[in-house]
């Protein structure tokens, strides 16, 4: 499987479109499949940027619904919350799109942007926004690898 690695900076264009970058591109390209969208975009749940999702991804995200009723009030919550602000978007020849004007709200984003990678997803950022991010989940990560165990104890 493809991952989506490192950080890479970028800015809109004068017609508003930003170009995904070249490793994140080959990424989805290569889980793409026939007919279906290259990225599927939509507002994070945690935190004020935007996840992009290969299709074959943002599927298995979804199979949780199916343990659910689907007339229930959960199942309608969880699919809103899911579908209502997904956008399947590909990109032109030179891997630029355009960003719903909902998302790049969600995001705060204006002139420059950056693109974290998440390994099976990445996220478009404010830049500040994304350096302090990357700072408080180092912070973060540190304590949680401190408080395992040694490989090989029991």
């Amino acid at each position: 499987m493809s991952m989506f690695l490192g950080t890479h900076q970028n800015r809109f264009d004068a017609k508003g479109r930003v170009s995904i970058p070249a490793s994140f591109r080959s990424a989805l390209k290569s889980q793409a499949q026939p007919g279906e969208p290259l990225v599927i975009f939509r507002p994070s749940h945690l935190h004020p940027c935007i996840e992009g999702w290969p299709a074959s991804a943002f599927s298995s995200l979804a199979q949780p619904l199916d343990e659910y009723d689907p007339f229930s009030d959960d199942h309608e919550d969880l699919a809103t919350s899911l579908y209502a602000d997904a956008y399947p978007l590909d990109s032109d020849k030179e891997g630029r799109i355009i960003l719903p004007d909902v998302l790049k709200t969600h995001a705060d984003l204006s002139d420059d942007v950056s693109f974290m990678g998440l390994g099976r997803i990445f996220q478009i950022w404010n830049p500040q926004t994304a350096a302090e991010r990357r700072e408080q989940a180092r912070a973060r990560a540190r304590t949680l690898t401190s408080r395992r165990r040694p490989a090989g104890d029991v």
